[in-house]
């Protein structure tokens, strides 16, 4: 039979491509090699074929493509954001993945997905988004049989995966825990109590591992009318694991205490929501678990993988207090971040827990340590940068007093009378102190809590020993299982409620001042409020832009548990000069957070674009040497201009 005219066999190709179900014409037959790009070698799968999607014939020729260059780098070009997800994204373009003789494709949801998170991370940079990563045009549905190429870093952790044969459901098991156990553990955990819990990600760590939080509350994922936000974070250094095992105990108790019916913690979760992230540093932990307990030396896996310590890695608001203070008039709370500090290294995990921060109005928290036995409060900086150990209070030293004497008093081994113990220099303080008095440090969380946000924090070092023994978590457990409930209970003291106008319409970043307290705090979006207060008589006034301010006296007696309701309602200003000192949001530089404010206002671009912006002469971004220097194929398809 001889062959069909040319014009005819196009006609039956294009048919034959075009009829759905067809899969062989559409995904022929291919051959299946051993996947060997070291960039790609943790994909979820191990054989591709060639020629592949970007119609590379060979691996030399992609090792040399720009594509595979930038998937190498992506890593130190977004500072760790988007990783390791935006890289196995790209190997599933530059390596498909080869099952029996087929390709299969990515699925087009997961690019779009990671696309919509990681624009702004390439618009910082001033990069393009890759072609290659281009969601139409190299992935596919669902329906026709995609596979998700991030399933690697999900580990198989289903929510539901059964306990152990022969344990019950409210069983806790007081080990210590890997990365992929503590993920399955807080997945289950909210699987369990799926009416009062559910867990998220706040980012990723350098290495690419998800900081998992876990949430109680009445109503798991939104910020409820006057409910507070309180958030307990663990691991900040890696080998002070105590912290990360407490808070994991915790959620497993909280879910099994509502189940089974527990009043105190039913009104507790109804109230109140919660927030834990056991490790803020896993990428620490890695390395200080590859020791062991009893090995661990006393630095090693402190750092995060960029070998930074997350708790100087913040932004120093402190001395900025220190000099707005004397300042007659200036507003000292709120401070915003300097545009200097995004010049220096920022890791991944601080940047994460920042964004954090400015999405969810916290009122309360705590972050978990190790090393001694002792709650300390901010400053954690000295008010003389030359003094080593100096008492530096913030405006509200009474409450966090109170606040630390929650955690402390209840605490058996920090109120016992020994000073031969763990933490015996701090007795006669009362296992409390201020942590400038300790010793100064900057770049601390708990600083930049308070001077940024409307946060308290505190530390709490929880034994001498950073990472214990298993044998010894029980034992800590109970130490600190009762600290941790009656720390989180205070945030319902002093007063809270809501500032509205005169129509019943919420004002949001409204100023509540308390007479005394040179430390104001404002409102949510909702235009409610939470202001930690110490027992005793306040005058309260409340204001915002284009009203008048409203003054309350509030009585707060000592023995009172809960918070008084305060509402406000402001009148608007007539007609003429406002004179009224703005609030929250001032002019200068913004932080490069992905555009949300402390209270989730949208903010001015990232004030580091105008470094990144291409200068009039037309010059490139300053990465763009970097690739021309390492390949004769210039990708200009990175460039935005």
């Amino acid at each position: 039979m001889p062959p069909p005219p040319p014009l005819l066999l196009l006609t039956v190709l294009v048919f034959a491509a075009a009829r759905p179900g067809c899969e062989f014409e559409r995904n022929p037959a291919v051959t299946c090699v051993d996947l060997q790009l070291r960039t790609c070698s943790d994909a979820a799968y191990n054989h591709t074929t060639f020629p592949t999607l970007l119609q590379h014939r060979s691996w030399e020729v992609v090792e040399a493509s720009s594509e595979y260059i930038l998937l190498s780098v992506l890593h130190q070009l977004l500072e760790g954001q988007c990783n390791p997800d935006l890289r196995l994204l790209g190997c599933a373009v530059l390596a498909p993945r080869c099952e029996g003789g087929r390709v299969r494709r990515p699925c087009r949801h997961i690019c779009e997905g990671l696309r919509e998170a990681c624009q702004p991370a390439f618009d910082a940079i001033d990069m393009a988004w890759p072609y290659f990563l281009d969601c139409h045009l190299y992935f596919t549905s669902e329906d026709e049989g995609c596979y998700d190429p991030l399933e690697k870093l999900r580990g198989g952790l289903e929510a539901d995966e059964a306990l152990p044969s022969g344990l019950p459901p409210t069983f806790i098991r007081f080990s210590h825990h890997s990365y992929a156990q503590m993920v399955r553990v807080l997945r289950r955990t909210a699987f369990r109590c799926a009416h009062v819990a559910r867990t998220y990600s706040i980012g990723r760590s350098f290495d690419g591992r998800e900081l998992l939080v876990i949430e109680f509350s009445s109503r798991p994922g939104q910020h409820e009318l006057m409910e507070p936000e309180v958030k307990l974070i663990g691991n900040i250094h890696g080998n002070e694991v105590a912290g990360r095992e407490m808070l994991i105990y915790l959620a497993q108790y909280l879910c099994s205490e509502y189940l089974l019916g527990n009043p105190r913690i039913q009104r507790l979760l109804n109230t109140t929501r919660i927030h834990l992230l056991p490790s803020m540093n896993p990428d620490g932990y890695e390395v200080a678990a590859a020791e062991g307990a009893g090995y661990n030396g006393w630095t090693s896996g402190r750092q995060n993988a960029q070998n930074l310590d997350l708790n100087r890695n913040f932004p120093d608001l402190t001395s900025e207090y220190y000099r707005l203070a004397e300042t007659r008039g200036a507003r000292s709370d709120h401070i915003p971040i300097p545009q200097h500090y995004w010049w220096g290294k920022v890791a991944p995990e601080t940047k994460a827990i920042m964004k954090w921060m400015q999405t969810i109005p916290f009122v309360l928290s705590a972050s978990l340590h190790g090393g001694d036995l002792v709650v300390s409060y901010p400053f954690d900086f000295s008010k003389h940068p030359q003094e080593e150990k100096m008492f530096s209070p913030t405006p509200d030293e009474k409450m966090f007093k109170l606040l630390s004497r929650a955690y402390a008093d209840v605490h058996p081994m920090m109120m016992d009378r020994s000073e031969n113990r763990c933490g015996g220099n701090f007795l006669k303080r009362g296992s409390i102190i201020n942590g400038a008095d300790w010793y100064s440090f900057t770049g601390g969380m708990s600083d930049f809590n308070y001077l940024h946000t409307n946060c308290f924090e505190i530390t709490v070092e929880l034994g001498c020993v950073k990472f214990p023994p298993e044998e010894a978590l029980y034992t800590l457990w109970q130490h600190n299982k009762e600290s941790l409930l009656n720390f989180v209970e205070t945030v319902h003291r002093g007063i809270k409620g809501v500032v509205m106008d005169k129509f019943g319409k919420p004002v949001k970043n409204a100023r509540i001042l308390v007479k005394g307290i040179r430390h104001d705090i404002t409102t949510a979006p909702d235009g409610d409020y939470w202001r930690l207060l110490p027992p005793g008589t306040h005058i309260v006034i409340a204001q915002a832009p284009g009203y008048t301010k409203v003054i309350k006296k509030v009585i707060l007696p000592a023995r009172m548990k809960r918070a008084g309701r305060v509402d406000f309602i402001l009148q608007p200003l007539g007609v003429g000069p406002r004179n009224f000192l703005h609030g929250l949001r001032r002019t200068g530089p913004h932080d490069p957070l992905g555009g949300a404010s402390s209270l989730g206002e949208a903010t001015e671009p990232d004030p580091l674009r105008a470094r990144r912006q291409p200068s009039a002469d037309g010059s490139k971004p300053w990465w763009w040497s970097y690739f021309t220097s390492l390949s004769t194929h210039r990708p200009r398809w990175l460039l935005k201009y």
